[in-house]
């Protein structure tokens, strides 16, 4: 192996890099119990009284200003749902734990633990829970991004007509 040897740092010296002290900051959340991290607060998963869903949360795991994005945890409790909607920005998203079902644009998923589901921009899309069990995914979306848009009633009526997304829609 050569001349290398790992260099140990003590954990209160701080490690910076471009000005930024990364040690000033939490470096280790350890996984705790139910799908919750250390240090990380379980928040609303919206404060929106406009944006219909049902029994949601969400976690910020990850968002640093060197990170053009934020890591998000969100939990589905057994038979809720999130809102329905689209906006610019795309997401990237992997099923934890749980099934349950999703709607992305015009088609419908039977979704499963370890799944990876795209949401193009400009997609409708929604995530429901099955009955028996909560669902939690990881979402990874921009840090900078638009705010979701949610259907007229217009779009609505014309998404309730289409087979699987309106029994999907109906469920």
């Amino acid at each position: 192996m050569g001349n290398f040897r790992p260099i140990s740092l003590s954990p209160h010296l701080p490690i910076f890099y471009n000005g930024v002290n990364f040690m000033s900051e939490t470096i280790w959340r350890p996984f705790s119990t139910d799908f919750q991290w250390k240090d990380v607060d379980v928040l609303e998963y919206k404060n929106d009284e406009k944006s219909p869903f049902k029994d949601v949360t969400r976690q910020v795991l990850f968002e640093h200003p060197k990170l053009a994005c934020q890591w998000r945890y969100f939990e589905v409790a057994a038979g809720g749902y999130s809102t329905l909607e689209r906006h610019e920005h795309v997401h990237a998203v992997m099923i934890l734990r749980g099934r349950g079902r999703c709607l992305v644009g015009e088609q419908v998923y039977d979704i499963d633990t370890h799944d990876l589901i795209t949401v193009p921009p400009m997609t409708w899309h929604q995530f429901r829970a099955t009955s028996d069990e909560p669902l939690g995914f990881l979402c990874l979306v921009n840090v900078e991004r638009d705010r979701p848009i949610l259907p007229n009633e217009e779009e609505l009526a014309e998404m309730k007509k289409a087979g699987d997304v309106a029994k999907f829609l109906t469920e």
